[in-house]
């Protein structure tokens, strides 16, 4: 059986275990927009997207030398409505493109709220997160099958 890589299985103290890092740094994360675990009775639980993230994170932090703003700064790189494709009139109301370099899971914009969105599904999150994990936390192609 294949495990659903965007299914939040481990609860915070599990991760926080695998990863060797306080469960508090992860609710660091979080609270920076970092990482959006999903919630089930008030408790967060992480998928194995997510813990792929956060092992980048650590990359980017420890190894790298990046801080949490310059993490923040290379996940805005890419506007969140040129990876969605949004149309002329979506962008002249929309909050991301007025707030622009603010990502948009920073604002929750309207239209998510809306639709029902949520940001830890939501393509333009997971695809940013992707885009830098690939470009940054991965030496090698047979390394980025794994995600």
């Amino acid at each position: 059986m294949e495990v659903q890589h965007q299914k939040a299985l481990y609860p915070i103290g599990i991760v926080a275990e695998l990863l060797n890092i306080h469960p508090r740094t992860l609710r660091i994360y979080e609270k920076e927009g970092l990482i959006r675990p999903a919630r089930r009775g008030g408790k967060r639980f992480y998928s194995n997207n997510d813990l792929q993230w956060l092992k980048c994170l650590r990359k980017l932090l420890t190894d790298d030398g990046l801080n949490i703003a310059g993490i923040k700064k290379l996940l805005t790189i890419a506007p969140c409505w040129n990876i969605r494709g949004c149309g002329e009139e979506i962008r002249k109301q929309c909050p991301a493109i007025l707030n622009f370099p603010v990502p948009c899971w920073d604002l929750v914009p309207r239209i998510c709220k809306e639709s029902g969105r949520n940001c830890s599904e939501c393509e333009v999150y997971l695809k940013k997160m992707n885009h830098v994990m690939m470009g940054r936390c991965f030496d090698d192609k047979a390394s980025s099958k794994n995600l």
